[in-house]
């Protein structure tokens, strides 16, 4: 594959090509000859061919060579920049050891956050750039990357500031979540209300002042924090302006699905053991459930989350990799497409929603991604496949598509 390059501008009209039914949003049909019209990094045009303006003919030509078309893929949940790796931890609970057990005896996210805290900035860059790169090779073409693994001042702005300088240097949208509520750190033992003092008095604050912050995250959970530190955080998000999102019900039912969209949550995460109350609020609030199979193979569980339901209720639902070194070393957007439908049972096209249109409402992106739409800026991928199915079907296939991201073509078999 090419690298992304900076003057390959995909500005013209791109013909031969098969859209997708997810390209232009619900419920929208597939077209088998369409093209789309590019100018300024922007698509100002897109349907049937035959319907193409004729002001278009006589600008630079796009040959799609009959590839299947999709919005840009959006992974919107990940913890993309850390240190060190956790595949101990891996044996550990092959060996018998639960996920709480491995926490509570020094590994966990704790274990990450030594590892992240005694690795420069260049070092953490250096690590998370092959992981990315992994990422937009399958056509993702916005990211979300959370902190969390710092755990002071310091080195959350360390975290925040690497995933920044990613965005700039693959040409890639990254959205950016402060996850100072990860857990606690060591030095806090016993002392978790003074480390959320901290936390919303004085790491939010300075890090959003630095444009570092465009949400905020909490593991609301029993190893976690509690419902009322949780949104003593999430307080502190709104006096900022900053939109809120939650690790929730992943491994017990704590109702912090319901905190959250009281508060307009973005987004609920994991949330495995949900209640029929936290679906409810989740639909009355607009949030989005974001499906994270790589986890719940990881880690063995076999509590599935609400599917049905979340289905009934009009609940929108993404997917992604939730990159993490302790449970989803995932690095295939794809592979997570195929997990949603054999272990939660979506359809294609509901999963193929969920890394799409689902998943850019989740990062509060749904304006520029996740659709292809006049407007917005060009961000596509033309896959060599025959059908829609295929993206979740091929297991470690990789398809080598042609991706526009951000108005430019950034890869091309």
């Amino acid at each position: 594959m090419k690298p992304f390059d900076t003057h390959a501008s995909a500005d013209g009209v791109w013909t031969n090509l098969r859209l997708a039914p997810e390209a232009l949003g619900a419920d929208a049909p597939a077209l088998d000859d369409a093209a789309i019209v590019v100018a300024g990094g922007q698509v100002t045009w897109v349907g049937a061919r035959a319907a193409l303006p004729t002001e278009h003919a006589h600008v630079a030509q796009h040959d799609g060579r009959d590839a299947l078309v999709t919005p840009g893929l959006v992974d919107c949940h990940t913890h993309l920049v850390y240190g060190g790796q956790r595949a101990n931890e891996f044996a550990l609970r092959l060996a018998g050891a639960t996920y709480e057990e491995v926490a509570r005896a020094g590994g966990g996210i704790v274990s990450s956050v030594r590892a992240t805290r005694a690795a420069s900035e260049d070092e953490l860059f250096a690590l998370a750039a092959p992981r990315l790169q992994a990422l937009l090779r399958e056509g993702v073409c916005a990211i979300e990357i959370k902190s969390g693994y710092g755990l002071s001042l310091e080195h959350e702005r360390a975290q925040l500031r690497v995933a920044r300088r990613l965005g700039e240097a693959f040409g890639v949208t990254v959205r950016t979540t402060f996850l100072g509520a990860h857990a606690l750190p060591p030095e806090y033992a016993g002392r978790s209300q003074v480390y959320i003092d901290l936390v919303c008095q004085d790491m939010l604050p300075a890090l959003a002042a630095e444009g570092l912050v465009d949400a905020v995250d909490v593991f609301c959970e029993t190893i976690g924090f509690s419902l009322a530190e949780t949104e003593q955080v999430f307080r502190a998000a709104q006096v900022l302006g900053l939109p809120v999102k939650l690790h929730a019900e992943q491994l017990s039912d704590m109702g912090g699905s319901a905190l959250a969209a009281r508060h307009g949550a973005l987004s609920c995460d994991h949330i495995e053991h949900l209640s029929a109350e936290g679906i409810a609020a989740m639909r009355a609030a607009g949030s989005v459930a974001v499906l994270l199979p790589g986890a719940y193979y990881f880690l063995r569980d076999t509590h599935l989350p609400p599917i049905q339901a979340l289905r009934e209720a009009g609940v929108p639902m993404a997917v992604s990799t939730d990159h993490n070194p302790g449970t989803s070393p995932a690095l295939s957007l794809l592979l997570m497409l195929n997990m949603a439908c054999t272990l939660f049972r979506l359809t294609v096209p509901e999963a193929v929603a969920g890394v799409t249109r689902h998943a850019a409402r989740a990062l509060g992106l749904q304006t520029s991604h996740g659709q292809i739409a006049p407007g917005q800026p060009a961000n596509f991928v033309l896959w060599p496949l025959q059908a829609v199915a295929e993206l979740a079907y091929w297991l470690g296939q990789h398809p080598q598509p042609t991706v526009v991201r951000q108005g430019r073509i950034a890869q091309r078999p």
